[in-house]
């Protein structure tokens, strides 16, 4: 996955298990604050990504989130499940999985074999 859906995925996966509001999260691969925020709820996700000037956004359906990430133009499968989540990001054609406990999130990304680190 390209660093910037990561993080977006990050975000987003992690204010729906946690529940909790944020207007950041901080990437600890590059040791900063991403501004993200916006509406996330059961039904729908949408946010910007200020970093990047884009909007993500999509629908629920069954706990089976269908993200549109405007930025990359591509579309991204996320699904919730308890406080895990997986996925698939159809811009690099690769699968992620991850875990939400409290504010810490952490994503496996399959396209680099590689775990990172985030909190919100």
């Amino acid at each position: 996955m390209k660093n910037h859906t990561r993080v977006a995925v990050a975000y987003i996966a992690g204010r729906i298990i946690s529940n909790v509001k944020a207007g950041s999260v901080y990437d600890y691969s590059q040791s900063r604050y991403i501004n993200i925020d916006g509406k996330i709820d059961e039904s729908k996700v949408d946010v910007y990504d200020y970093d990047n000037s884009c909007h993500i956004s999509g629908n629920n359906r069954s706990s089976k989130y269908d993200l549109y990430h405007y930025g990359d133009s591509h579309h991204i499968e996320l699904k919730i499940k308890g406080i895990q989540f997986e996925g698939y990001d159809y811009g690099q054609s690769c699968h992620f999985s991850g875990e939400v406990k409290n504010k810490s999130i952490s994503v496996y990304d399959y396209g680099t074999s590689s775990y990172y680190n985030y909190s919100i």
